[in-house]
């Protein structure tokens, strides 16, 4: 697995390009009116519940415009914060506040939306199911967004396209499945290999090489079940497809190891954050 590292350079590199984008050509001409240096204290408060995810993307925000801006983070990554609870202070001149406060904030929005929908799905599936993104992410922004499954008790699949053998449906369409899974092996070089089926005959087909998962793609429970039933002894078990917050827990009652999905990462509501000015 190729290592998903979240750096401090890395964070200041999105930040920056945030900003840039956020403010490009003329700066925020609205907070230019505002001429003074009146230092003000705000807070940054959750309106709903969640898990907080991306309290550094936000803090190097307001570091970013303005070095003299002091953030105190209240609750730490990870955390499971109430509705109207404090997340963190700011202080420093309400020019440069107002600048960073949109920035931070989408940062924050974003990253705590995967991470409280993530535990969601994870709490449904239970102890003995992992709960797996995929590489349904936005593009240059994959760090980050697995970096929040995590934090949501997720577990990271392939990064990319290096990490393991992941043999679907148009590879199968294209070749022999046998065959592929042959090459596979014979090329793996200590890479994983999951085999995606959508049918009980694909996967009898592959039964008794040596591979590490069967991904059971859009199967009825029914056939979920037998495929489980079948391979749960020689393979790591996994299923995807349509699975969303009402099926999830009858997914997982199928004994499968493992269930990815997608919408965690490309479709995870926003977590509505505020910044109030109390002085």
């Amino acid at each position: 697995m190729s290592k998903i590292k979240l750096s401090e350079d890395y964070i200041k590199d999105r930040v920056k390009l945030a900003l840039t984008e956020d403010l490009f050509p003329n700066g925020d001409i609205t907070t230019n009116l505002i001429n003074n240096n009146k230092i003000v204290s705000a807070r940054l408060i959750s309106n709903q519940k969640a898990i907080i995810a991306g309290l550094l993307f936000a803090k190097h925000t307001f570091s970013k415009v303005d070095n003299k801006i002091k953030f105190i983070s209240k609750k730490k990554d990870g955390s499971l914060v109430g509705k109207n609870s404090i997340i963190a202070t700011v202080k420093g001149r309400a020019n440069s506040i107002l600048i960073a406060e949109r920035v931070a904030l989408n940062f924050l929005s974003h990253i705590s939306g995967i991470a409280t929908k993530t535990n969601q799905f994870v709490k449904l599936a239970g102890k003995k199911c992992k709960i797996c993104c995929t590489r349904k992410t936005l593009p240059n922004y994959r760090v980050i967004q697995k970096y929040a499954v995590k934090l949501g008790g997720g577990t990271n699949h392939r990064f990319n396209l290096s990490d393991e053998f992941l043999i679907k449906d148009n590879h199968i369409a294209s070749s022999d499945i046998r065959e592929l899974v042959l090459k596979a092996i014979k090329n793996n070089h200590k890479k994983k290999i999951t085999v995606e089926v959508d049918k009980i005959k694909q996967l009898k087909k592959i039964m008794g090489l040596k591979f590490n998962t069967i991904l059971f793609d859009n199967m009825n429970l029914k056939n979920l079940k037998l495929g489980v039933k079948l391979a749960k002894k020689y393979y790591e078990t996994e299923a995807s497809g349509n699975i969303n917050l009402k099926n999830v827990r009858s997914v997982a009652l199928t004994g499968v190891d493992r269930i990815s999905i997608g919408s965690i990462t490309h479709s995870a509501p926003a977590i509505d954050f505020k910044l109030e000015i109390i002085n």
